[in-house]
C-alpha cells in the first residue's frame, strides 16, 4: 500500500469508468441475456465492450510518461526502472496465469496446470507495460511515433501477405488466419481460449499491435506533459489526434477490418483515438475546468485499477463454490443462486441480467470508496 501522491484527476477518472465498465461486461447475470452494447463483436467490429482492453492498454501508455517522464532524462536510473517494470510484468501476467488456473488448481492441480490458458488480459497489459516502458525510456517521441507506425504496417503485412502454414493462403478468418496458426503451434490447444480452443482473442501475434496502443498512450502522456502549452491547446490538439486517429482506422478498416480479436492495426487507430478524445473531454472538463465533484465515484476504481481488475474475476469463481441445494434436490452456485431469485423474478431477461451487472459494479464501487477514504492504494 502506498499513499495517493500528486495525479492526473482527469486520468484517475477515464481509468476508474474503464474499469467499472469492464466489471459490467464481466458480470452479467446471464451470459444468453445482454444488451448488444455490452457483447463483444462476433468478430468483426467495435462495440462498446469492445473499448474497454484498448482503452486501458492506452492509459497504461499514458500512465508511463507520467509515472517515468522524470527518469527519461537520467540514463544511470534506466537500468533500476527497467528492473522494475521487469518484475511487475511478471507479478501481473502471473496473476492473470492464476485467474486462469483457479479454483482448479486448488483440486486437481496436475489437470489445471495442462489446460491453463496460458495468454489473457492481464497478461497482455504486463508484456506491454514492460516493452512499452522500455520503448519510452529509449527513443525519443518522434521515434516513438515511428515505432508505433512501424508495429501497425508490419503486423498489417503479415496479417494479409504471410501465407499460412497448412492453409496455403493469407486470411483473417477465426480458426485459419497467422496469428490462430502461431497459437496453436507454440501454446499448443490446451492452452488457448477454452471458448474457441483453436484461437486466442489475447494471441501471442497480436501482441504486437497492442503494444502500438500502448505507445499511442505514451505519446499522449508525453503531450500532456508538457509545459509550455495550455490546457486549452492541449484539449484541441487531443480531439484533432483523436478524431484524426479515427478517421484513418475507419478507412483502413476498408481493407483491415475493425477487429478486436485480431487486434488489428484498423481497431488500433479507431479506438485509440476514441481514447484519445474521451481523455480530452475529461481533462477539459476536470483538469482545465476543475469540475471535479461528481468525480469521485470513478476516482476511487481508477486508483485501485489493477485491484479490482483482478479480484472481481477471482470473487465469482470463489462464492460459486459454495453450492445451495434447490427443492428438487439439483444444486446452484451461490452467484447463480442469488441471481436467479432475487432478480430474474422481477425483471425481463435482459434487465435482469443488465440489473445484476451494475448491482456488481456498485458494490465494488462501495468497496474501493471505503480503500480510498482509508488512504488504502493497492500497487503491483
Amino acid at each position: 500500500m502506498q499513499h495517493l501522491q500528486h495525479r492526473l484527476i482527469s486520468l484517475d477518472f477515464f481509468r476508474g469508468l474503464t474499469v467499472a465498465t469492464m466489471v459490467l461486461v464481466n458480470n452479467p447475470g446471464s451470459w444468453g441475456n445482454i444488451y448488444a452494447p455490452l457483447k463483444h463483436a462476433e468478430w468483426n467490429g467495435c462495440t462498446l465492450a469492445d473499448l474497454v482492453s484498448p482503452f486501458f492498454l492506452f492509459i497504461v501508455g499514458v500512465s508511463i510518461a507520467f509515472a517515468m517522464g522524470s527518469k527519461k532524462d537520467l540514463p544511470e536510473t534506466h537500468h533500476q526502472v527497467i528492473s522494475k517494470a521487469f518484475k511487475r510484468m511478471l507479478i501481473l501476467f502471473c496473476l492473470g496465469v492464476f485467474l486462469s488456473l483457479y479454483p482448479k488448481v486448488f483440486t486437481d492441480p496436475i489437470a489445471a496446470f495442462k489446460g491453463v490458458r496460458i495468454p489473457g488480459v492481464l497478461q497482455r497489459i504486463a508484456v506491454v507495460f514492460f516493452i512499452s516502458t522500455i520503448i519510452f525510456l529509449k527513443f525519443s517521441r518522434y521515434a516513438i511515433f515511428r515505432i508505433m507506425l512501424g508495429l501497425l504496417v508490419v503486423y498489417w503485412a503479415l496479417m494479409t501477405f504471410v501465407p499460412v502454414p497448412g492453409i496455403g493462403y493469407a486470411n483473417l478468418e477465426k480458426e485459419t488466419n497467422l496469428g490462430a496458426w502461431i497459437d496453436r503451434t507454440l501454446l499448443t490447444e490446451a492452452h488457448l481460449w477454452k471458448a474457441s480452443m483453436t484461437w486466442d482473442p489475447e494471441g501471442i501475434l497480436g501482441t504486437i499491435p497492442a503494444i502500438a496502443t500502448g505507445l499511442f498512450g505514451v505519446l499522449v502522456g508525453i503531450f500532456l506533459r508538457k509545459n509550455d502549452i495550455s490546457k486549452a491547446e492541449k484539449t484541441s490538439w487531443l480531439f484533432s489526434v483523436g478524431a484524426l486517429a479515427v478517421i484513418v482506422g475507419l478507412v483502413w478498416g476498408g481493407s483491415f477490418p475493425i477487429n478486436k480479436a485480431l487486434w488489428t492495426s484498423a481497431y488500433v487507430l479507431y479506438t485509440g483515438g476514441l481514447a484519445s478524445i474521451t481523455l480530452a473531454l475529461c481533462y477539459w472538463i476536470i483538469d482545465a475546468k476543475g469540475y471535479n465533484k461528481f468525480t469521485k465515484p470513478f476516482v476511487v476504481y481508477g486508483v485501485n485499477a489493477i485491484t479490482v481488475f483482478f479480484v472481481s474475476g477471482l470473487l465469482p469463481k470463489t462464492l460459486n463454490l459454495i453450492h445451495i441445494t434447490l427443492a428438487d434436490g439439483t444444486q446452484r452456485g451461490l452467484v447463480t443462486y442469488l441471481y436467479n431469485i432475487l432478480f430474474t423474478p422481477y425483471f425481463s431477461p435482459l434487465n435482469a441480467s443488465l440489473a445484476w451487472a451494475v448491482t456488481w459494479v456498485l458494490l465494488w464501487m462501495c468497496v474501493l470508496w471505503i480503500m480510498y477514504n482509508r488512504k488504502i492504494f493497492i500497487r503491483v
